[in-house]
């Protein structure tokens, strides 16, 4: 699910409010027909191939992607390097293998989640642990529920629909309308609901009323509302400071949430923590670094399975800097 955190409560107007995008002929024009039939075939491949034939078309396309995505070979590789840096290089070398591998495997994973039919997708999860989340739904609790940007997390996100746990996603709309029009619909199944990302007043206001919001603090956004705090091995990574604002402001639980994929192709769900009685609220920076141990424990749970193919150090602390500096 593509997600972001950079949002402030000034930003919030009615104009961020979402609705369903409705069919219209305009849709069908020949310049959407590729997103159409790209959608459309993946659709019909996710429905007609065995589930483990699509995990070896997807860790094909992933190897096939690195073969030819050099670029983001070297992005995922210094990555690696930044947040371990007494790992070896053939290590790092294997990890960004199957980190490619698992790239592929989103793309059908996305189409996994958006079409398959409920009773089919529920065969593949396992609730490894999800009571800290359901006791505080059951209380009438808020809780901002910190995932991180797993390369299943269209599927963690719909599980947690299906386990009888949906919440609202932070959301921000295609500028693609056939796109949209097949992106809000994959991502509302189940009973799961969207807000924009700009929307900041409504998350304080959705949290205050017992509802569950999934916030992914884990990138660089830039260094707009961020701090920089330690994450792995990088003392100084731009961390944003959404997090903060929404639990100080709503004072709602804080439950980091995941759901890898494990050796036998199955998803283990994974909301097992409740960390708000610590936060630090009131500091920032110190909310900011809290957080980001335990999105690391997270990460750690399958770091093949995380985004390392995104520039997470790029934002550098003394605005002087080039940006981006750390890829050259």
């Amino acid at each position: 699910m593509v997600m972001t955190t950079k949002t402030s409560p000034e930003n919030s107007t009615a104009q961020h409010v979402l609705t369903k995008p409705p069919f219209t002929l305009a849709l069908l024009h020949p310049k959407h027909w590729g997103v159409w039939f790209g959608f459309g075939l993946l659709a019909f491949l996710v429905n007609v191939l065995p589930y483990r034939v699509l995990l070896l078309l997807g860790r094909s396309l992933g190897s096939l992607g690195a073969r030819y995505g050099k670029k983001r070979v070297a992005v995922a590789t210094r990555n690696l390097e930044l947040a371990f840096p007494d790992k070896p290089a053939d290590e790092v070398a294997a990890m960004v293998s199957e980190n490619f591998k698992n790239t592929g495997m989103a793309l059908i994973e996305t189409g996994i989640t958006w079409f398959w039919p409920t009773w089919r997708f529920k065969r593949i999860l396992v609730d490894k642990d999800t009571q800290t989340l359901r006791t505080h739904k059951a209380n009438g609790k808020g809780v901002l529920l910190c995932c991180v940007h797993a390369l299943n997390l269209e599927i963690t996100a719909r599980a947690m629909a299906v386990l009888g746990i949906s919440g609202l996603g932070v959301y921000r709309p295609h500028n693609n309308p056939a796109y949209e029009f097949i992106q809000y619909r994959g991502r509302t199944q189940n009973g799961n609901r969207l807000i924009h990302r700009k929307d900041v007043k409504r998350m304080i206001r959705i949290l205050r009323q017992g509802e569950i919001l999934f916030y992914l603090p884990d990138h660089d956004y830039g260094r707009n509302k961020s701090v920089f705090v330690p994450f792995f091995a990088v003392e100084d990574a731009c961390t944003t400071t959404g997090t903060s604002i929404l639990a100080y402001t709503s004072r709602c639980a804080l439950v980091p949430g995941s759901g890898f994929r494990n050796t036998d192709g199955k998803y283990e769900i994974m909301a097992d923590e409740s960390i708000e009685g610590d936060y630090p609220r009131k500091d920032e920076k110190a909310a900011a670094a809290y957080m980001n141990s335990y999105l690391e424990k997270i990460i750690l749970r399958a770091p093949e399975q995380w985004m390392w193919l995104h520039k997470r150090f790029k934002t550098m602390e003394d605005p002087e800097v080039e940006r981006g500096i750390r890829y050259k």
